[in-house]
């Protein structure tokens, strides 16, 4: 449907969604995969879900990273649409950590929390519970920034391959942080945002929810419009209802976790030279050993692609890096409607690439040429945990649009059409 006349077909369908929504409450099968608690501690809980009858588990163990502030539905947003019931459904074991509410009680708690001990932690159950094979780590957000810290602080994990989505490293590259880092550096020690969050304990929800939106301001002004003209989609209204729930279940920022950020990360940008500094040791990402796949998303504006490509270079102790771009804003590239046929098979490819065994049989194979991949340097012999500068290896030039890469796998028409 669009700003034209319908066609009677279509005005059938928008009838048809229209009555449902309001008849049955929504368009969106909003039922949660299954699962089981596997291991718990302070704000960490550690699920496994549980396939079908009919479905066989096998290969290594996938583990989904949440971020903070942002509930576990990033990764089951809705049925059709769900990262957790696509590798479910291909028999791949599939696990998931995620941190519950976040209450004044946690303000002392910082990034170190769960560097030290809620992701090791959870890798290392997960690997128990599939046998002691090692685990494909996957995480968004900041969930990727706290997966590659933990990965190079403890190297010994039974990791097999690391994939990060959206986590921007360069802050500079951020539109809606980089007019204002001059701005805070002014003030140093307790400014008032330091005042507020401390007094808070954190950021509260609805702060992290606004904030959010923020990012998006203009999908949110030409919502309305876009549900007009999209009255006879059932498929395009139910991911907007997934995406408001998921939005309505935004958490809380513990206080020192939010500190840490804000201070080294917005206005320091810390993580832009390849390391993160805290009190006892200086992570170095350079560290990191195993492989990893960086995914930037065309059109997210919370983590722009040059934020997030930032990384690559300083990934030289990685066995392998591989940079993509995929359709999609910041939750889209994740899980949205294009995600099912770019992100998820590349993440697939990745899987079966580094897995110890092979992939399961119901997994369904791509048949498009393999794109090529970036090797890294060879990593120099430095000090553990050095925080000496290092130089970055050279990486050669990745395509920055949709559709430039000819051997791209998922050039579908609507991928094609984003580099205009």
């Amino acid at each position: 449907m669009d700003l034209l006349p319908p066609k009677p077909d279509q005005l059938v369908s928008a009838a048809t969604n229209v009555a449902h929504k309001l008849l049955y409450g929504g368009l969106a099968d909003l039922r949660p995969m299954p699962r089981t608690l596997i291991d718990d501690g302070e704000l960490r809980e550690v699920y496994h879900y549980r396939p079908a009858a009919r479905v066989v588990e096998s290969g290594d163990p996938i583990l989904l990273v949440t971020p903070l502030a942002a509930p576990a539905l990033c990764f089951d947003l809705r049925r059709g649409c769900s990262l957790v019931e696509h590798f479910v459904t291909r028999g791949r074991r599939t696990y998931l950590v995620e941190y519950g509410q976040v209450s004044f009680r946690n303000r002392g708690l910082g990034m170190e929390h769960w560097v030290d001990e809620v992701l090791p932690a959870a890798i290392n159950a997960v690997s128990g519970h599939a046998g002691g094979r090692p685990v494909h780590v996957i995480g968004w957000s900041l969930g990727g920034i706290f997966t590659m810290l933990t990965a190079a602080d403890q190297p010994t994990l039974p990791i097999a391959s690391l994939t990060v989505v959206g986590s921007p490293v360069d802050v500079r590259k951020v539109p809606l942080v980089a007019p204002m880092r001059p701005l805070l550096n002014l003030t140093e020690g307790r400014g008032g945002i330091t005042r507020a969050y401390q007094a808070l304990g954190g950021v509260p929800t609805p702060l992290v929810k606004w904030a959010f939106q923020l990012a998006s301001v203009q999908k949110m002004l030409t919502k309305p419009l876009a549900v007009a003209t999209h009255l006879d989609d059932a498929d395009y209204l139910a991911q907007l209802e997934a995406v408001d729930r998921f939005m309505a279940n935004m958490i809380a920022y513990p206080g020192r976790s939010f500190g840490q950020l804000y201070h080294r990360m917005i206005k320091g940008n810390a993580l832009v030279e390849g390391s993160m500094p805290f009190d006892d040791r200086t992570i170095e990402l350079a560290d990191i050993k195993a492989p990893v796949l960086v995914f930037g998303g065309a059109t997210d504006g919370i983590a722009p692609i040059k934020a997030v490509k930032a990384v690559v270079p300083l990934l030289t102790g990685s066995r392998e890096v591989r940079f993509e771009i995929v359709p999609g804003g910041h939750l889209g590239m994740l899980t949205g409607r294009a995600a099912r046929d770019s992100t998820w098979r590349v993440m697939d490819e990745w899987i079966e690439k580094w897995s110890s065994t092979s992939p399961a049989p119901s997994a369904k194979k791509t048949t498009a040429k393999k794109t090529t991949t970036k090797k890294a340097a060879p990593k120099k012999t430095t000090a553990k945990r050095s925080t000496a500068k290092k130089s970055p290896a050279k990486k050669a030039a990745a395509p920055e649009s949709i559709g430039a890469n000819p051997v791209r796998r998922y050039g579908s028409a609507g991928s094609r059409s984003l580099r205009s």
